[in-house]
């Protein structure tokens, strides 16, 4: 009877043990659950925990008929648990400061969003931009609309490379940001967070245009449908403070194919094809405003190689005496774009500068 009685006594203490381990995991889960959104932090948390004896009852050294030792000796280890954890955590996202910055940028910290002030935005001015006169002309009555409250549309700009679709956006900013008009700039792999940016900027009294810059997705892309939703697509309204501004060199965001248009054919195992071509069309015709953007031709480069060498203090004479240069160098780099005519006016200004210098003094 003493051995039976002996090993009741035994087994009920082995049962006590494993309640106390199972509250014990239940209140470190918790307590995990609460201090961080990662898992990898819920993870370590209990590997740690079991380690250190927080979660172990083999290492509670505590009378198992004591509750109330048992319970300050686990707060105390939770204690200490949490103390060493607590440096490993990723700091608190901040909270944006409308007031440091009319340009921002969405980052990533762990599995949180935020707004990083763009402390150096571009200086490009609406009148720095030649040839795109039309394009211009249409995208800045649009954005005049946005920023005094009125009606305006999503705009998509696409077309050849280095043809001032960027710059276009970042001269709107410049033009517009003392009447409240404020540029997210988001990247394509972070389009999924659209929806918290919106409910970010949602109330604010500022106007603000989310911009992705060269914008293109891939068959089965996640951010596609993100995007889709955002602009179009929601049982919920946008609020009337934000726009989207995206530059693509593709019209309809997603490559194309010439068996596309053969919707009378079969074509793989899909039955409706064209259903298929009208999915991929779909997002394109969210945006209400389209800007196409063409190639320039050789007068159109060097007029604006011309306004470039100018900025940078380059006579009449020296613009004149720079247009083989320029078109060499166009030549070389086979292209006449916008973009190219900048960086040879940054060359040719630079490398004869102590010329120039030497003839002023």
């Amino acid at each position: 009877m003493t051995q039976r009685k002996y090993s009741e006594e035994r087994a009920g203490l082995w049962f006590e043990r494993g309640r106390l381990a199972s509250r014990c995991l239940r209140d470190a889960v918790t307590v995990c659950r609460k201090i961080s959104r990662s898992g990898w932090v819920f993870g370590f948390c209990a590997w740690f925990g079991y380690s250190a004896g927080v979660l172990n009852p083999a290492k509670y050294t505590a009378p198992m008929n004591d509750p109330t030792e048992q319970l300050a000796r686990f707060l105390s280890r939770a204690e200490k648990l949490l103390e060493r954890i607590e440096p490993l955590l990723p700091p608190a996202s901040p909270a944006p400061d409308w007031n440091s910055a009319v340009a921002f940028r969405w980052r990533k910290r762990g599995q949180s969003g935020f707004l990083q002030a763009i402390v150096r935005p571009s200086t490009i001015r609406l009148a720095d931009l030649h040839d795109i006169d039309e394009q211009k002309t249409r995208i800045d009555i649009n954005t005049r609309q946005f920023v005094c409250a009125q009606p305006a549309n999503n705009v998509l700009l696409t077309g050849a490379r280095g043809s001032g679709k960027s710059s276009l956006i970042k001269a709107l900013l410049n033009e517009y940001a003392r009447q409240g008009l404020r540029v997210i700039e988001v990247e394509k792999g972070e389009l999924i967070d659209l929806p918290d940016i919106v409910e970010l900027v949602e109330g604010r009294p500022e106007r603000f245009i989310i911009f992705c810059d060269d914008l293109s997705f891939d068959a089965g892309d996640a951010t596609f449908k993100a995007l889709k939703v955002v602009l179009d697509g929601s049982m919920s309204s946008a609020p009337d403070n934000v726009l989207i501004y995206a530059t693509s060199n593709r019209r309809h965001l997603m490559p194309e194919y010439f068996e596309e248009n053969l919707e009378s054919k079969r074509v793989g195992e899909e039955i409706h094809p064209g259903e298929a071509v009208e999915e991929k069309i779909s997002l394109s015709e969210r945006f209400g405003l389209w800007l196409s953007f063409y190639p320039f031709d050789q007068e159109a480069y060097l007029n604006i190689v011309a306004h470039w060498l100018k900025s940078f203090g380059c006579s009449a004479r020296e613009v004149a005496g720079a247009e083989r240069d320029a078109l060499n160098w166009a030549l070389l780099r086979g292209s006449r774009s916008g973009r190219v005519a900048w960086q040879f006016a940054k060359d040719w200004a630079g490398t004869h500068a102590p010329a120039r210098v030497k003839r002023s003094k």
